[in-house]
Parts: C-alpha cells; structure tokens; sequence
C-alpha cells in the first residue's frame, strides 16, 4: 500500500510448503509452526474425546441433511418426468380428438351416402370411403349405435319416439347419425330414431 511519500511497502510472502521446490527436499519445521496432527493445537488446547464426538455427530447431521436434499431433488425430477410424460399424452389425445371432431361431418356423409346406395363396389368413392374409414380407425376412432339395439339414453340422443305394438323396450328404430368413441371417450352420442312401447 502505497504511503504518503510514494514508496511501497513490500509484501511479506511466507512459504508454507513442506518441500523445498529448489532442492526437492523436506524442510526443517519453521519456529512455532508444527505438523504432527498429534500435537496440541497453537493456543494451547487439545482436542477432546467429546469434541471429536462433537464434530462427527455434526458431520452426520450435514451428511444426513444433504442425503435428504438429495432424495428430495431426485423425488422432484421424477415426479417432474412423470408429469411431463402424461401432459405429453394428454395433449396427443387432445390433438388426436381434434382431428377426429373435424373428421365426423365426412364421415357423417359417407354413411348418408352408402344408406343411399351411393357407395357400390368399384366405384371410386368407394375407395375413398374405406380409406378414410380406415385412418379413422387407426386413429382409435369407432362407431356405434345400429338400427335393432336396445335404445341407451347414455349413449344415444333420442331424436325421435315413434309408439310401436311391436316392441316391449324401447329400441333404436333407425340411425340418423352414428355416435363414435376415441378408445373409452365418447366423441359424440348417436342421434337415433327410438321406436317405444305403446300403451
């Protein structure tokens, strides 16, 4: 540090190595510093059974409290992988029921056009009817709901109730639009013409 007539002091520098790096050899101990681990320390205390006791019993406390970080961290990150995969595949479940939703007024005209006998074998639209009914398929998509079946309220939206001697149960009389499932979630209810019991 610089004093108020410009001179510098000069830093002192004490070599603490234990070999001397000119001669490559052990040097003597300096006055008043001691390496024996065994001897007492500077100000004149030792170490005791029970501060040795002290000391490791803090060291297993740090250990123990950084093994409880750890698992937590870990637990965390895994958790964080789990969560991370199942929004992954809900969000293709929802990209792939998007899709879907925008495919059923196609599919919705290809089954008007085959009940008006519009789709015959051969015929290019033929063609194009089974492949697009078979994308849809790929993409888990099934239809339901046939004329003759027992008339579900849960499944099938009643868009008409036609009184009939010949039924006992309340049946489906005629589909007007197919219902459809995405695996176990239902796309859209069927809307059927329901043929009901009289009296």
């Amino acid at each position: 540090m610089p004093d108020r007539n410009g001179d510098q002091e000069e830093p002192i520098v004490r070599d603490k190595r234990r070999i001397d790096p000119e001669t490559g050899e052990v040097r003597a101990e300096v006055a008043g510093e001691s390496t024996d681990v065994d001897s007492p320390r500077a100000d004149g205390d030792e170490l005791t059974v029970d501060d040795v006791a002290g000391l490791e019993q803090a060291a297993d406390e740090l250990a123990a409290e950084r093994l409880a970080d750890l698992q937590r961290v870990t637990a965390e990150y895994a958790n964080y992988r789990k969560r991370t995969e199942a929004n992954r595949e809900l969000d293709r479940e929802r990209a792939i029921a998007d899709t879907v939703r925008l495919l059923l007024p196609v599919l919705d005209d290809v089954d008007r056009a085959e009940k008006h006998g519009d789709l015959v074998e051969g015929a290019p639209l033929t063609a194009i009817a089974v492949k697009l009914r078979g994308v849809a398929e790929r993409l888990g998509l099934t239809a339901y709901a046939q004329a003759g079946e027992l008339f579900d309220p849960n499944i099938h939206e009643a868009i008409v109730q036609q009184p009939s001697d010949d039924v006992t149960v309340e049946t489906i009389l005629d589909v007007a639009e197919r219902g459809y499932l995405l695996g176990a979630t239902q796309v859209r209810a069927a809307k059927v013409v329901v043929s009901v019991p009289n009296g």
